[in-house]
């Protein structure tokens, strides 16, 4: 049996889960008990945190101090392009490989790539969007009725100048 963790210390465990859904007790128990939580409760506290994602697959951080477990919820790049897309929720169970044909403005890609800043390895603000779009390319949607690759050429040309960040 491991020792005890010390009551100041704070343990992470990740998480990918369906947003506004209990993940499976088989997931969680063997990585929360022997962290000393209950697998329920904290499964209770990740649906109730991930309702906004509602039917998307989103990564949870558990940062676990005294027993305790806080919800913190790193949605992926493609997740937050479906979810700014606005589609109703769906059964993942029963619609099996979706087409996302939807259209963002170039606005929310700059928003969803300001959220995702510290996740980038890139230099600058324009390849943090790059990423984003060609996500967007990957996902199937437009950006601005134009197609995404489209909008990576041209700030890589430089005739699309991004905001700094």
């Amino acid at each position: 049996m491991p020792p005890k963790p010390v009551d100041t210390e704070v343990k992470y465990v990740i998480i990918r889960s369906t947003g506004g859904e209990v993940p499976g007790g088989s997931v969680l128990a063997p990585k929360l008990g022997p962290l000393g939580v209950p697998p329920k409760k904290a499964g209770d506290d990740i649906a109730k945190a991930t309702q906004a994602y509602k039917g998307l697959k989103v990564t949870v951080r558990l940062a676990i101090q005294n027993r305790q477990a806080t919800v913190e919820v790193l949605p992926s790049a493609s997740t937050l392009i479906i979810h700014a897309l606005k589609e109703p929720p769906r059964d993942r169970k029963k619609e099996k490989n979706i087409k996302h044909s939807g259209n963002l403005s170039l606005d929310q890609v700059y928003e969803i790539a300001r959220k995702l800043k510290f996740k980038s390895y890139a230099k600058e603000f324009s390849g943090n969007v790059r990423e984003i779009l060609g996500t967007c390319h990957s996902v199937g949607c437009t950006v601005d009725g134009q197609n995404p690759h489209d909008l990576i050429e041209q700030i890589q040309s430089g005739d699309l100048e991004c905001p700094s960040a």
